[in-house]
């Protein structure tokens, strides 16, 4: 189990732009924004900048369910951040994540505007500021918020770790792919056993800690990450499945996932959400047909 070519690393490391892969046009070893340029503000009281990948999901999934229970104040403008073209790097989006990761949440609600980056730390400032979705009993909070930072710590590895080496990098490598996909495997039949004696992951109630997995674990078994159903035979994970489904089934879950999204069925993309009559006036494919 070796690459062709051995790597040799070198006594220090330089960076080298010409390393190749998707992305390489937007990595660097370095922070800060590339250039200026503000970021828009909507009327309402929270301001998302963001892109539909898993991670900008979990949030405009508990948005959506905020708004389904009648939270008026969770009404929110989701604008477009298309990290392919380095939009994360312009100094309004760096003011808000210094990380320049999406999402990134700003919170004008109230008389001084909270900037909120990291989309698990989105999932909890929103559920203080709401009372929803997060058990108040102290057994349960804490199995949910387990589950949470799980997912935090655990996506990297799907991320970019097997989904990078399997989908992105510029060569196929067996060593980092066969690694990463023992380890995701492993992940889905954690999640499967937790799931074979629970409805949630943290009980009997949808919570957080689900609306945080479901995008990266549940996109996975349904299909929607990389191209590696079959490769990774996600049909072993039948609990999983079977909560991958419940949950997709949401008309909330179906709404947030079409929230910045880019890719996929045009019918299926709404690129930014200003209103709740977006979702029937503006998604992409009546776009087209406009224009």
């Amino acid at each position: 189990m070796s690459d062709s070519a051995e790597y040799a690393p070198p006594a220090v490391w330089t960076w080298n732009k010409s390393s190749g892969g998707r992305f390489a046009n937007i990595n660097r070893p370095i922070a800060g924004p590339t250039h200026d340029k503000e970021l828009p503000i909507g009327r309402h009281p929270l301001q998302l900048y963001s892109l539909g990948t898993p991670n900008g999901v979990k949030v405009t999934v508990m948005l959506e369910e905020l708004l389904a229970l009648g939270h008026s104040g969770a009404e929110y403008d989701a604008w477009l951040i298309r990290i392919g073209d380095g939009d994360q790097f312009g100094s309004g989006f760096v003011a808000i994540n210094p990380n320049s990761k999406i999402p990134a949440l700003l919170d004008r609600s109230g008389p001084t505007p909270i900037r909120v980056f990291e989309s698990g730390a989105i999932l909890v400032h929103l559920e203080e500021n709401f009372g929803a979705f997060l058990p108040t009993e102290a057994g349960a909070r804490a199995e949910c918020l387990s589950w949470l930072f799980w997912q935090m710590g655990s996506a990297p590895y799907l991320g970019g770790g097997f989904g990078h080496f399997y989908a992105y990098a510029p060569t196929k490598m067996e060593y980092p792919i066969d690694r990463f996909a023992m380890e995701v495997k492993r992940q889905l039949d954690v999640l499967d056993r937790r799931l074979a004696e629970s409805e949630y992951l943290a009980g009997g109630d949808y919570t957080i800690a689900d609306m945080a997995v479901w995008p990266w674990y549940g996109g996975l078994v349904k299909g929607w990450l990389y191209g590696a159903a079959e490769f990774l035979q996600v049909q072993e994970y039948k609990n999983v499945q079977r909560w991958a489904n419940t949950i997709g089934e949401r008309p909330a879950a179906k709404r947030g996932r079409m929230v910045n999204r880019v890719q996929g069925d045009p019918a299926s993309q709404l690129h930014e959400r200003h209103e709740a009559s977006d979702f029937d006036t503006k998604t992409q494919d009546k776009l087209a047909a406009e224009a």
